[in-house]
């Protein structure tokens, strides 16, 4: 499985952002139903949800936010259209790990990689400028992607382009053009692309948890932040 063959290497990746995500300044934020903060929130509203972020950071005299995996989501009925509709069943089991943290800050590839695809994914509440990562390990190929990013970096990025291993190839993007949202990435490890191209799911049925959770491993496991261990 991915997850096992990313454990025996983990200790060979190299930081996706320029930040220390084991640092005191860290803190893990809560979007679940749990969190009567967010649950009141009017997250239509992007200025009123970076100042949630802001709220919850300040609450635990963090600057940067990290969380999210697996996580059952109140926020994405933000984006009903995207995420469920009246005769759907709503997606809200977050596939990433997000990390909350100025726009601009620049992302680094974590191993030797190919870029295997990019896409505009411009819609309101979705993943806005996204890159998705093509990586070797052993004999096994698998996927990072990387969402709400910027549109100047991430337009310069080709498929087939070779990208070392801590290489910046694009930074995290400001709102709107980041799909809307308070500035963050989205990272997010794939096991098999299922042949889409610039776009995966980042957000599932809770009730098919096994399965994507087999797809999408903890993105953690490259990331190795112990505030997502606790």
């Amino acid at each position: 499985m991915l997850a096992e063959l990313l454990e025996r290497h983990q200790h060979e990746f190299h930081s996706i952002l320029p930040v220390d995500l084991n640092a005191p300044d860290v803190a893990r934020l809560d979007f679940t139903a749990k969190n009567q903060l967010v649950l009141n929130a009017d997250l239509r509203d992007t200025d009123a949800f970076e100042a949630l972020v802001a709220q919850l950071l300040a609450e635990q005299e963090a600057h940067i936010g990290i969380g999210g995996y697996l996580e059952n989501r109140v926020i994405y009925r933000r984006s009903p259209g995207l995420f469920g509709s009246p005769t759907l069943a709503a997606r809200s089991l977050h596939l990433g790990v997000d990390v909350w943290l100025r726009a601009g800050t620049p992302v680094m590839a974590p191993l030797d990689a190919l870029v295997h695809s990019t896409q505009d994914n411009n819609n309101f509440g979705d993943y806005g400028p996204t890159v998705i990562l093509q990586h070797q390990l052993e004999d096994e190929t698998f996927y990072t992607l990387y969402g709400h990013l910027t549109r100047r970096e991430t337009a310069l990025l080709r498929p087939g382009m070779i990208i070392e291993k801590g290489t910046i190839f694009t930074e995290v993007g400001p709102a709107p053009e980041n799909g809307d949202w308070p500035p963050h990435l989205h990272f997010q490890v794939i096991a098999d692309m299922q042949g889409l191209t610039g776009d995966f799911p980042g957000v599932a049925l809770p009730e098919e948890r096994d399965k994507w959770a087999t797809l999408c491993p903890n993105p953690n496991l490259i990331l190795r932040s112990r505030i997502l261990s606790d």
